[in-house]
């Protein structure tokens, strides 16, 4: 019988539609789920027994009858989060509820016994700390730019003195708004003489600005690398704040050295997939000229001209056609 891959994503997913076309054309079994349909479109009944190892069962949807002990792999993208599902409920009932949702459906869909999961929610989330991925790519040998985590106004303007010029960034960005929208804070330069001690009501990530000649978007699926490097027609600090449309994009190869430091940055946080940025200070040739940004481990890369074969990628490591490169991949 064909594998079976369980895609955990909201509705409207386009990268993970891209990924479903492709396993589709390989017969791959695929079901789709946003756990935050709970209830009558989404109903699910596991069973523990010590004898077998797993949880059992089975999971419906309107469309689709799973047996959760034939789960391959999952492909855990980008979920609705369990409180929309709760929204008209008073305060305390919403959370109560969400919190129940979360902690059992999530808790089965998060330990399905044997399957591959790109990425593991758990590992999305302790490597989707910046002083966690900061303190991994220095260890794993990736050149940082000097960092400070701070809500001290002093040792912001001494940062700023030692290592300046110094840009801003946030940690995680905007929440949605009671209009349902996000929003984005990009990275930005800023002026140490504007820092007073609003600072102090929260945590700021300064940075030294890296003098770049350009940006490079790497995603790694597996164990196959995919680079391109990136220019933004006005020259932006972060090409991310412009149109995305207008970017200019060019294939660009990864120095062995930093290849093999990614696979090992993603072994450590037991991911299988990861997107990388990185600043290229000259050549792209030489690894001491690549400054590593940040990794996204649920990033996206629909957009980018090689989406072809980053779906492709996909399709192999869920399919199981292609092995994972590490044995840190969360298996259960």
């Amino acid at each position: 019988m064909a594998p079976l891959v369980l895609v955990v994503t909201s509705l409207e997913d386009v990268t993970a539609d891209m990924v479903i076309a492709a396993l589709n054309e390989r017969s791959v079994r695929v079901t789709r789920v946003d756990p935050a349909d709970v209830g009558p479109e989404l109903l699910f009944g596991a069973r523990f027994d010590a004898r077998v190892p797993g949880w059992s069962g089975q999971l419906r949807t309107a469309s689709r009858e799973v047996e959760l002990g034939e789960v391959a792999a999952v492909y855990y993208r980008r979920p609705t989060p369990y409180s929309a599902r709760f929204v008209q409920l008073p305060a305390q009932q919403r959370a109560f509820a969400t919190t129940e949702a979360r902690h059992g459906l999530g808790g089965i869909l998060n330990n399905l016994h044997g399957a591959l999961y790109v990425n593991h929610p758990a590992a999305v989330t302790r490597a989707d700390f910046k002083p966690a991925q900061l303190q991994m790519a220095a260890q794993v040998g990736l050149i940082i730019p000097p960092t400070l985590v701070t809500n001290d106004v002093k040792a912001a303007r001494k940062f700023a003195s030692e290592h300046g010029p110094v840009v801003y960034k946030t940690f995680r960005g905007l929440p949605r708004g009671e209009d349902g929208h996000t929003g984005a804070i990009w990275t930005q330069r800023v002026d140490p003489e504007t820092f007073d001690n609003s600072l102090t009501v929260t945590a700021h990530l300064f940075q030294a600005e890296v003098p770049k000649t350009g940006d490079v978007r790497v995603t790694v699926v597996g164990p196959r690398v995919f680079a391109q490097q990136i220019a933004a027609p006005d020259g932006a600090l972060d090409w991310r704040r412009g149109d995305w449309n207008a970017l200019i994009h060019a294939p660009i190869t990864v120095p062995p050295s930093i290849e093999a430091a990614l696979h090992s940055y993603l072994a450590a946080f037991g991911l299988v997939f990861g997107c990388f940025d990185f600043a290229l200070t000259s050549d792209g040739d030489d690894p001491e000229h690549w400054t590593w940004i940040e990794c996204n481990p649920n990033g996206q890369w629909g957009w980018l001209p090689d989406a072809d074969r980053i779906t492709e990628a996909f399709a192999d490591i869920l399919s199981r056609k292609e092995a994972v490169p590490h044995d840190h991949a969360r298996r259960l």
